[in-house]
C-alpha cells in the first residue's frame, strides 16, 4: 500500500517547523533535565549546556546534509535506509530513534505532573505523578487527531508563549539574584571531569528535538532549503534559552537545594527570586512547555514509525483498529509512553533516553560518512568528529551509571540488543547492498 498521499506536503511552515523543534526541546531540556545536569556538573552545570550544543551542532551538520538533499516524512528511518539498505542496522537505529522520542515523551509527560503537583503542594502524593502525565499524554494524543494544522498553530502559539515566558523568568531571576552566574557549594567540594562530560549526555538529549523537524521533511514548505534552516534556528534558540536559565538558576539556588529539587528546579528557583507569583508563572510556564513538547513529540514520532511500516522497516498490525496507518501509530506511540510514565522516575527515563539516542546517532553519521558523503556533499572531518563526541560522551556516562544505578546500563543494553535481534528475524538480513545501492539512485520518500 502507499500511504505517502496521507502526507499532505507544504503543511507545515518554516515557523511551525522551528516551533516544533523548539518545542520538544525546551519541554524536556529546561524543565526535566537541569537539575539533573547540575548533580552530575556541579557548580559548572550551565558550561554543560554549551558543550552539549557544540556536540549537537556537529552531529545536526549530518543531518541537515541528508534533509536537504532527500526530505522525507521517514526523515531518520531515510538516512538509515540510504546508509544501510533496509536491513535490520537500518530498521534496529529507526527503533532506537523512535524509541528515544517515545521516552522524551515520557519524560515530559512525568515533568510536567511533578510541576502541577508543586502548585499545590501535593509533593507527597508522587503516585499521582504518572496519572497527570498520562491525562497529558491522552491530551496530545486527542489534539493530534485533529491534523497537521491544528498541530502547527498550536505549536506555534506554545512555543511564543513559553520562549518569551522562560526568558523573562530568566532575565527576572538572574536580576533578583544579583547577576551571580554559579550556585554557591560547600567548601572544598570538587566534582570529577567525569561527572562533567557524563553530564554532556544529558544536555545532549536536551537539544535532540531537532530531529523531530527531520522527521516531518515531506510536510514542510520548501523542504530542501527549509529543514535545514528549521533545525538551525531552534538549536541557537534553544542553546540561548537553556545558558539564560541555567544562569537564572545558579543565581537563586545553592548547588545543594539545586540536586535535591532536581525534579522541579524552575519552580523552586522561582520562589526566593520572584517570590509566590513568579512561583507559580514558572509553574505555568512548565505547564505550557511540556505539553507543547509532548504534543510535537506525538505528532513526529507517529509519523515516522507510519513510515517506517511504509518503508517495510518494521511490522504493523491494526489490532482491529479501523483507520490509515497513522492513527495505528499514533496509538501506539502514546501507549508506549504511558507504559514507561507510569513504570520509570525520571532519571530512569533520561537514561534510556541517553543510550538509545547515542547508539542511534553513531549508527546515522556512521553511514552516511562511509557511503553517502560525497553524494550529500558532506565534509567527512565534522561526521567523524560528531561521533568520536558522542562515543566518549556515551562510554563516560555508562561508567558513571554503572556506579549510581547499573540495572539502568543493563536494561537498555539488552532492550537494544533485543531491538537489532527483532529486526534481524524481520528482515532476514543485517545490510541489503543490492537495495542500499538502489536507493542511492532515488531520492526518498
Amino acid at each position: 500500500m502507499d500511504h505517502q498521499a496521507e502526507y499532505k506536503k507544504n503543511s507545515i511552515s518554516l515557523l511551525g517547523a522551528i516551533s516544533m523543534g523548539t518545542g520538544v526541546m525546551i519541554g524536556a531540556g529546561i524543565f526535566a533535565l537541569t537539575g539533573q545536569i547540575a548533580e552530575l556538573a556541579g557548580k559548572w552545570f550551565p558550561l554543560s549546556f554549551l558543550f552539549g550544543a557544540l556536540v549537537t551542532a556537529f552531529s545536526a551538520y549530518t543531518y541537515i546534509k541528508m534533509s536537504n538533499a532527500f526530505p522525507s516524512a521517514g526523515g531518520i528511518g531515510m538516512i538509515l535506509q540510504k546508509a544501510y539498505g533496509p536491513g535490520a542496522i537500518a530498521g534496529g537505529a529507526a527503533l532506537l530513534m523512535a524509541f528515544s522520542m517515545v521516552i522524551n515523551e515520557s519524560l515530559v509527560a512525568r515533568t510536567f505532573g511533578t510541576y502541577v503537583l508543586r502548585a499545590f503542594d501535593l509533593t507527597e502524593l508522587e503516585v499521582l505523578i504518572p496519572v497527570l502525565g498520562v491525562c497529558l499524554i491522552i491530551f496530545a494524543y486527542a489534539v493530534n487527531r485533529a491534523g497537521n494544522k491544528s498541530v502547527g498553530l498550536f505549536s506555534m502559539v506554545m512555543a511564543a508563549l513559553k520562549i518569551g515566558g522562560i526568558a523573562l523568568f530568566a532575565i527576572a531571576a538572574l536580576w533578583a539574584g544579583g547577576y551571580s552566574f554559579e550556585p554557591s557549594s560547600p567548601d572544598g567540594a570538587s566534582f570529577p571531569l567525569a561527572g562533567f562530560v557524563a553530564s554532556i549526555a544529558l544536555s545532549i538529549l536536551a537539544f535532540k528535538g531537532f530531529t523531530t523537524i527531520t522527521n516531518s521533511g515531506a510536510e514542510i514548505v520548501s523542504p530542501h532549503k527549509n529543514v535545514g534552516r528549521a533545525i538551525t534556528f531552534s538549536i541557537l534558540i534553544c542553546v540561548v534559552v537553556y545558558i539564560l536559565v541555567a544562569l537564572a538558576v545558579g543565581s537563586s539556588l545553592d548547588l545543594d537545594e539545586l540536586i535535591k529539587a532536581k525534579d522541579y528546579a524552575l519552580a523552586q528557583a522561582a520562589q526566593p527570586a520572584l517570590g509566590p507569583i513568579g512561583f507559580y508563572l514558572t509553574v505555568l510556564l512548565a505547564v505550557v512547555a511540556t505539553a507543547s513538547g509532548l504534543l510535537a513529540s506525538v505528532f513526529a514520532v507517529s509519523r515516522m514509525l507510519a513510515m517506517l511500516t511504509d518503508m517495510e522497516m518494521i511490522p504493523h498490525s491494526h489490532f482491529g483498529m479501523s483507520g490509515s496507518i497513522k492513527d495505528h501509530t499514533l496509538v501506539y506511540t502514546v501507549v508506549v509512553a504511558a507504559l514507561l510514565t507510569i513504570f520509570f522516575d525520571l532519571s530512569r527515563i533520561a537514561s534510556l533516553g541517553v543510550f538509545f539516542y547515542l547508539v542511534m546517532d553513531v549508527l546515522i553519521h556512521w553511514g552516511c560518512f562511509k557511503y553517502l558523503r560525497q553524494e550529500i556533499g558532506a565534509r567527512g572531518f565534522v561526521m567523524i568528529t560528531a561521533i568520536v563526541f558522542d562515543i566518549i560522551v556515551l562510554i563516560v556516562f555508562a561508567g558513571m551509571k554503572l556506579q549510581s544505578d547499573p540495572s539502568i546500563v543493563l536494561i537498555a543494553t539488552l532492550m537494544i540488543v533485543a531491538v537489532f535481534i527483532f529486526e534481524r528475524w524481520f528482515l532476514s538480513n543485517w545490510i541489503n547492498q543490492s537495495a542500499k545501492a538502489h536507493s542511492h539512485d532515488h531520492s526518498g520518500h
